[in-house]
């Protein structure tokens, strides 16, 4: 332990969020001097018992691509990232103002549209997007919220710059996985997360819980809430029945809601029993057989019809996809000044859409500086990383761009912070972005300090999706 910092390799121009020019920043140094007076061995049991912990536990997540099987339990290093009050307080800040000109965004995109007739974002980009339902415009959602439950994903670059990458504004998962890794870290180091004054994650399902109720239509002394989920086959099942079981709510599938007279009602032993809200982890093409996919086993018909009524509340809001389409991504700083006259607190990647043929020409001149997404994908499928590509796969995967570009967009690489990871019986650095989870409701939005840290395990990737082989750490904000 004492040739840590020898051993301990920084890549230069890389933010490495434990070391700083060989010395260990502030934040880090209690959890430093735990680890020196630790050994080999006595970490390596630790993370011996953390896997057997989440083994336990039954924390599991889907890799589909797998060929070896599908259900895994959730890999976790057992360093935690460090950030700082002061931090914390920026990207606080930054969440809370992006969240707030998003959901004015989908209340005008889903109304009067002045965003599109004052041409701040092209109408014909809102029209393409496959996310963007008509069917539900002009429905009225309790308090203007479209999105009540987020992830919002952020990275840290060469200087240590947060910046945006993504937003999840339609089933965010991960928010089970950022509670257990506090209860297993609890576990292992008991001291040293009371002694470096962690900020508490543990409040956020009775947070969730007072969101939902608050959502209910009518002002009745106990709605009903319910969360639906699409079933055991679901690569999220484990975190719908935690949070149902956190909350002290029905887990029910589609086959067990009915509706009446545009009322949703849920089968129970004892009859029909009227839900005022729905928390949802399907996705809106199989929400209602009646509206959208006619072939979904896992919706309920007629339940937009309950909805468009203000009989049942949907969290989140259907539609919100056309919001997190990562071509619309590169408009949300102008939503922020066109909607709230303010600067943005957090930028976004630099972003190239491909439609657009100088943009198209710069990142195919460019493309080994480059990372291409799908507009519609997430879990890290259909990224193409120009650093890594071969040749021949590069020439085919242009061809399905320039077939069809409005599908895709571009940005440079950025070589993520790296936290010291526990791998093999030594410390390596890996790269991690950051998924704080927020909570908007009639108060405001919330957010819970810390979020979930994702790991790219292998060395060098930069892709820390879990269903691409990624893992996870426990985020400590420090006061």
């Amino acid at each position: 332990m004492e040739n840590f910092l020898q051993n301990y390799l920084c890549s230069d121009g890389i933010w490495d969020e434990m070391c700083n020019n060989r010395s260990i920043r502030e934040q880090y140094a209690k959890v430093f001097d735990t680890l020196l007076q630790s050994t080999v061995a006595d970490l390596q049991q630790k993370d011996r018992l953390a896997g057997e912990l989440f083994l336990n536990q039954g924390i599991t997540f889907t890799v589909y691509s797998d060929n070896a099987g599908i259900e895994r339990i959730f890999p976790f290093d057992i360093i935690p990232r460090v950030i700082t009050a002061k931090e914390w307080e920026h990207v606080e800040k930054g969440i809370q103002q992006r969240l707030k000109a998003l959901n004015m965004f989908l209340k005008d995109v889903y109304n009067d549209q002045q965003i599109l007739k004052d041409g701040i974002i092209p109408a014909q980009l809102v029209a393409s997007c496959p996310h963007f339902l008509r069917e539900v415009h002009g429905i009225k959602v309790p308090y203007d919220i479209y999105v009540h439950i987020s992830g919002i994903d952020l990275i840290r670059g060469e200087d240590g710059t947060f910046y945006i990458l993504e937003d999840n504004l339609r089933t965010p998962s991960g928010v089970s996985y950022m509670l257990e890794n506090r209860e297993v870290t609890k576990r292992i180091f008991p001291d040293m997360v009371a002694a470096n004054n962690v900020r508490r994650v543990q409040n956020y399902p009775l947070l969730l819980h007072q969101i939902l109720l608050s959502m209910a239509p009518t002002q009745l002394s106990s709605p009903t809430v319910v969360l639906l989920t699409p079933g055991v086959y679901n690569s999220a099942y484990y975190e719908h029945t935690f949070l149902a079981r956190q909350m002290g709510v029905q887990l029910v599938e589609g086959r067990d809601l009915v509706v009446d007279n545009h009322k949703v009602f849920m089968k129970t032993t004892s009859g029909l029993e009227q839900v005022h809200v729905i928390y949802r982890r399907i996705d809106d093409d199989y929400m209602d057989p009646l509206i959208f996919r006619a072939d979904s086993a896992l919706g309920v018909p007629g339940i937009i019809g309950a909805y468009r009524k203000g009989n049942v509340a949907l969290v989140n809001a259907v539609g919100n996809g056309v919001a997190d389409d990562k071509a619309v991504y590169a408009y949300v700083p102008d939503m922020i000044k066109y909607y709230l006259n303010e600067e943005p607190i957090l930028p976004n990647v630099p972003t190239y859409q491909l439609s657009d043929p100088e943009a198209r020409e710069h990142v195919f001149k460019n493309i080994r500086q480059m990372v291409i997404k799908r507009t519609n994908q997430s879990g890290g499928y259909g990224m193409i990383m120009g650093n890594t590509i071969e040749e021949e796969e590069w020439l085919k995967a242009k061809e399905t761009i320039l077939a069809e570009p409005r599908n895709f967009i571009a940005q440079p690489i950025i070589q993520l912070s790296t936290v010291p990871c526990f791998i093999d019986g030594k410390f390596q650095p890996r790269h991690v972005d950051l998924r704080p989870y927020a909570l908007c409701g009639p108060d405001g939005v919330q957010i819970v300090p810390g979020g979930l840290t994702r790991v790219a395990l292998r060395e060098g990737s930069l892709v820390v999706n879990s269903s691409q082989g990624g893992g996870s750490k426990d985020t400590w904000v420090i006061d």
